[in-house]
């Protein structure tokens, strides 16, 4: 056979098999599509529509009944310096309701107060948990409205670095995530028991006086929350009493982030006093 000829065949025998490996290739990639069809369809079957209820700060201001909650926010506050020299935590972790943590930080800070965000130190969960963290989990902690994630703010400490030498007083803003990530760390717990031994102020608005009932200290006290852990506060020994505040001893609580401008105030004049 002439040295051409061998080329022909040699050129046909490569067609003939890059055919094959590609007609294998398709069939793969075809069963393959296939599979992820069937995982698709489950996953689909796994999953809910997205849609979901909100609370943003504009529609809370503005409601019918709101209007002292507004006012508070909006009319200039008379003492600038009331709180100067005083320090106060704020412990609070990813879930945070966005009012009840600014609200309350706005109002200190512009009463000459220093306010700082502490949160849990960064423990992700397994993988086989299957979340997915953004980078800034590291450094910050994610706000909801209600239902809805909303925004992230960076926090100053974690509670593993803080001592209660360090504050006047301690705030727990609510969230139905919050708290719940709050009373299963060990540091915050151990510091909030600590707290409340030294008598100083210990804060707690809707559903963050669970985080109280965690750290054991609210047996005998009268206090109040958001309306579906009332009866978990009873549980723990608390007389329960519906009101936009209640103080008793060195404990604060409210129900709701429409008593915002009502716990700020509390906050205030407890520290004032001392």
């Amino acid at each position: 056979m002439k040295p051409f000829n061998h080329l022909i065949v040699a050129g046909i025998l490569t067609i003939l098999a890059i055919t094959a490996d590609a007609q294998v290739k398709v069939k793969t990639e075809h069963m393959n599509t296939i599979e992820n069809a069937n995982e698709l369809e489950i996953i689909n079957q796994l999953s809910t529509e997205s849609a979901v209820v909100n609370m943003p700060v504009s529609k809370l201001l503005n409601a019918p009944g709101n209007e002292a909650l507004k006012a508070f926010f909006f009319t200039p506050v008379k003492n600038s310096s009331a709180l100067k020299g005083k320090k106060i935590a704020v412990l609070v972790a990813d879930g945070f309701e966005e009012i009840e943590l600014t609200g309350p930080v706005w109002y200190f800070r512009q009463l000459g107060a220093t306010v700082d965000i502490v949160a849990p130190k960064y423990n992700p969960a397994p993988e086989r948990y299957g979340l997915a963290y953004p980078e800034m989990s590291k450094t910050h902690i994610m706000a909801i409205q209600y239902l809805q994630p909303v925004g992230w703010i960076k926090f100053d400490r974690t509670a593993d670095q803080i001592k209660v030498t360090d504050y006047d007083a301690v705030f727990i803003p609510g969230g139905a995530w919050n708290p719940d990530n709050l009373r299963a760390d060990k540091d915050v717990i151990r510091f909030v028991q600590e707290f409340n031994r030294s008598g100083k102020l210990i804060a707690a608005i809707c559903h963050a006086p669970v985080v109280l009932a965690s750290a054991d200290i609210i047996k005998g006290k009268k206090l109040t929350g958001y309306w579906n852990i009332q009866s978990d506060l009873k549980n723990a020994g608390a007389t329960v009493l519906e009101q936009s505040v209640v103080s008793d001893g060195n404990l604060i609580t409210s129900r709701h982030p429409i008593d915002v401008a009502d716990f700020s105030r509390a906050v205030e004049n407890w520290l004032i006093k001392k």
